[in-house]
């Protein structure tokens, strides 16, 4: 075990620094606004890869590292978040990819739990639509600032001014674009530098694989090449100013605006201006508060907190890569951390950085980082783990389920890969699993946000597991809370099943609202709020 002596005095000398120079952040979309190619076009610029792939192609195409699960790749989004990092400049940048199917929410919510930033993606064509406004407001509730991208500027799509009135009606933010595009929607030359007057003009790379170049003018140099355009996005640009649309640090830190900024992520259009303002403009890691309120500082003993679980990463080894995101302090591989939850210690020495699918190890991490731990059967999603000074963070809340299915082996003699397959699952949050003395071990209640989740369970029950499965949909709709006082009276109600979570929870299962309030006036008290995410 390493002591206290040797790993607190590293921390006073570097973390704070080292914290610094972090900047940790997720992208945020409606499905096919483009967010995989956007993780891959940044990773691209920062040169952590040497080409870019594309999702949704035809056979032959290459796939995005982010969208790593064969499920993934077959339909073209992504269904599990991914933890890339990389280097830019002089810093360290943590890119957290984010299930883009709006089944996927509650994974979503964890990693945004992770993060100290967040870039909000919007379609040029599309606007802002149901998942990102979704998304947004989880943001917005957490207090994490904004940066948003309009993308797909290459194709046709809505007035740039008309999105600017949209994001302000719909958020409540101000936008404060730092760039304004230099022709319409579909005809994407370059932008207007905002905060130096110049023309950054691109050229298309060969079917965005690479790097697109791009080529700096002076005004009026800008006005000769460009004409009429370059007039409007100047005139446009003066608009915006006089209507208080200039970028505030401190109204952006504060969640009262956002930077805006213009793109083509498929060409790699306005890539790097992205990479530029998360390094210049976006927090580095803070102070983040305890279960009792108190923040603990970057430079204190280390801390941090499980905020996803990952399995099949390797299919050779089939181990279980635990996510932590460092809170606080200097993370080294090998080091004891105790659980908060179990009050047991937890030896670090399989500890990896994931590049997609790929991983290497590490031997040090600072607060921001994400570090995979390979094997930890003990830990869950929201646990923390600590160093020498005891920390809890609070417990990362789950959603309210809306689909329910009861899964059974179809092969009974697998009955034993059939409950650790359904074991891990849970362990993993992929869904809930409800459980009743009733119903017992062999067909317990899946429950999801979202019916894809059923599909990614009874997928990665067949392929890892060994064990395929029958699942039986409920007509259940409506989860709430309740006590152990109630569980006889509410079973005995029509249409009415009460179940428990591995988190101690009893959950009882309605067909909709309406018998909610039925049952409400039989048994006043009985029926609790719904378990939705705070």
């Amino acid at each position: 075990m390493r002591h206290g002596t040797t790993n607190g005095a590293r921390q006073e000398s570097g973390v704070g620094p080292e914290a610094a120079r972090r900047r940790s952040f997720a992208v945020i979309s409606h499905p096919d606004a483009g967010k995989s190619t956007l993780t891959e076009a940044l990773a691209l610029h920062a040169h952590a890869i040497t080409e870019a792939g594309h999702i949704n192609g035809k056979s032959g195409r290459r796939h995005t590292v982010s969208d790593w699960m064969e499920m993934e790749q077959a339909r073209g989004i992504s269904i599990t978040s991914a933890s890339l990092q990389f280097d830019y400049r002089d810093t360290v940048i943590n890119l957290l990819d984010t299930p883009g199917h709006a089944d996927f929410s509650e994974d979503t919510y964890r990693v945004l739990s992770a993060v100290d930033a967040a870039v909000m993606l919007i379609d040029a064509a599309k606007g802002l639509e149901a998942q990102t406004m979704k998304l947004f407001a989880v943001c917005k509730h957490r207090g994490i600032p904004l940066i948003t991208v309009i993308n797909k500027w290459d194709r046709p799509g809505l007035d740039a001014l008309a999105l600017m009135d949209e994001i302000t009606e719909r958020t409540g933010l101000t936008p404060t674009p730092l760039d304004w595009p230099v022709g319409v929607a579909g005809d994407f030359r370059g932008v207007l530098d905002r905060r130096t007057g110049n023309y950054v003009q691109f050229t298309p790379s060969a079917g965005g694989a690479h790097v697109a170049p791009q080529e700096t003018f002076e005004p009026s140099a800008a006005a000769e090449r460009e004409g009429v355009l370059w007039t409007t996005a100047v005139e446009e640009s003066e608009l915006l100013a006089a209507s208080g649309a200039d970028y505030d640090q401190e109204s952006f830190l504060a969640g009262v605006s956002t930077p805006v900024l213009f793109a083509s992520a498929v060409r790699n259009f306005g890539v790097h201006a992205l990479l530029d303002v998360l390094v210049d403009l976006a927090p580095s890691p803070g102070p983040r508060p305890s279960v009792s309120g108190e923040p603990r500082a970057v430079d204190s003993p280390f801390s941090a907190f499980v905020f996803k679980m990952q399995a099949g990463m390797d299919t050779a080894h089939r181990d279980r890569l635990a996510f932590i995101r460092v809170c606080s302090g200097l993370f080294e591989r090998g080091m004891v951390v105790t659980s908060a939850r179990t009050g047991r210690p937890f030896a670090t020495k399989y500890a990896q950085q994931a590049f997609g699918r790929e991983r290497t190890v590490i031997d040090t991490a600072y607060p921001g980082d994400v570090v995979g731990l390979v094997n930890g059967s003990d830990l869950r999603v929201g646990d923390t783990l600590y160093f020498d000074k005891a920390v809890e963070y609070p417990p990362l809340p789950t959603f309210a389920p809306e689909h329910f299915a009861v899964v059974r082996a179809k092969d009974a003699g697998k009955y034993k890969q059939f409950r650790r397959g359904v074991a891990q699952l849970e362990a993993e949050g992929v869904v809930q699993v409800l459980r009743s003395d009733l119903r017992g071990d062999q067909a317990p209640v899946l429950a999801a946000v979202g019916p894809m989740q059923f599909e990614v369970a009874e997928h990665r029950m067949a392929m890892e597991f060994n064990s395929p499965v029958r699942l039986e949909r409920l007509e259940y709709t409506v989860a709430m809370r309740t006590t152990k006082d109630w569980v006889a009276a509410l079973n005995a109600e029509r249409g009415v099943e009460v179940l428990h979570r591995e988190d101690g929870e009893l959950l009882a299962l309605f067909p909709n609202s309406w018998r909610i309030a039925s049952v409400r006036r039989n048994h006043p008290g009985a029926v609790l709020e719904p378990p939705v995410a705070a």
